[in-house]
């Protein structure tokens, strides 16, 4: 249906210009036709580019077939197209440090791919296929959207979990090229899975330290603002876009969005004694993302031939560090009574 194919050309537009890497939307075309779901819907085909559609999926299609030949030329050509000259296990080593970057990217801007099955994971390390997906608002690990996910396996908290377990299915179908001993494949294989939660580590706690503007040792700080940002329900985006304010001697922003005045006022002393710089914060704190209020109403009325809110959305979305007037609609958190029953669906 044409609003889903719109809502990947939106989303997947406003993570390249987050600096996420990503597959591009080239087009969406009407077909003229007509998607059965709940109820008739207008048709549409989407173009995508990336670097490749090779995911762990394909890996898997290939081992499956048990022709180990057939598995041999797909692993050539991923590492002729992404990483030339490596062995297998040193294209593995490097899906696995680019899978755990993008990882952390997506949860520093709050994003939530909804459905990581090993067919939406990327040898690119590209975030492909924006079915379900959506921006976590107030923060909380638990966060989920996708009307499939009943248990929460792909809630933003898990992302990280999720992606190396799809690793550890793409190490599963590679391991007849890793070594002709199976026990001395594993155990390459398994050694360097391992690398997966150091290379997330580094990812993300770099990426909070310069959302945060500072240097040195964050954990400790890191890990009380996010539990005081739980219990008090604070949007994402606006508390560290806000932040950067707080820096420069306006905390008020930042400290509005708490219940608790008390703790966010001391954990803003500590924080300021590390010396935050708030223009190198506005320059990663993004102003605008694809809220999911926004999201729905561009494709409800682009669903219906109008669109010109898509194209608002975008113009928003395209810049989303630079704050311009005449803009603030974009910047505000959804209605809390919207957020309380967003669902996403696949669509496709």
């Amino acid at each position: 249906a044409i609003g889903p194919m719109l809502r990947e050309y939106v989303v997947s537009e406003a993570m390249n210009a987050l600096g996420i890497p990503t597959t591009r939307s080239l087009a969406v075309v009407a077909t003229g036709g007509v998607v059965h779901r709940e109820e008739s819907l207008p048709g549409a085909v989407l173009a995508r580019v990336a670097a490749s559609h090779l995911r762990v999926g394909s890996f898997q299609y290939a081992r499956n077939t048990g022709d180990h030949d057939l598995l041999r030329r797909l692993a050539d050509h991923a590492i002729a197209r992404h990483h030339p000259g490596s062995t297998y296990l040193e294209l593995f080593a490097q899906v696995v440090a680019a899978q755990a970057a993008l990882v952390a990217q997506w949860m520093l801007v709050g994003f939530i791919h909804g459905v990581m099955n090993t067919d939406n994971m990327t040898i690119s390390g590209e975030t492909i296929d924006y079915g379900p997906c959506a921006f976590m608002e107030a923060y909380d690990p638990k966060t989920k959207y996708s009307s499939i996910d009943h248990r929460g396996r792909y809630a933003y908290g898990n992302q990280p979990i999720i992606a190396e377990w799809n690793l550890a299915r793409l190490a599963e179908a590679l391991l007849p090229l890793f070594a002709d001993d199976e026990d001395k494949a594993v155990a390459l294989a398994l050694e360097t899975l391992g690398t997966f939660d150091g290379h997330f580590e580094q990812a993300w706690i770099g990426g909070m330290k310069a959302k945060l503007g500072v240097s040195g040792d964050v954990k400790p700080l890191l890990k009380d603002l996010l539990a005081l940002m739980h219990e008090n329900h604070v949007d994402f985006t606006s508390f560290f876009r806000d932040l950067g304010k707080a820096a420069r001697g306006d905390a008020e922003p930042a400290r509005s969005l708490f219940l608790d005045l008390a703790r966010i006022d001391a954990w803003i002393a500590r924080w300021r004694e590390l010396g935050p710089d708030g223009d190198a914060m506005d320059r990663v704190n993004p102003v605008y993302i694809p809220r999911n209020h926004l999201v729905e109403e561009a494709l409800a009325a682009g669903s219906g031939g109008d669109l010109g809110p898509l194209e608002r959305l975008l113009d928003a979305v395209t810049s989303p560090y630079d704050q311009r007037p005449r803009l603030e609609y974009f910047a505000e958190p959804a209605p809390q009574d919207f957020s309380a029953t967003y669902r996403t669906f696949c669509g496709t």
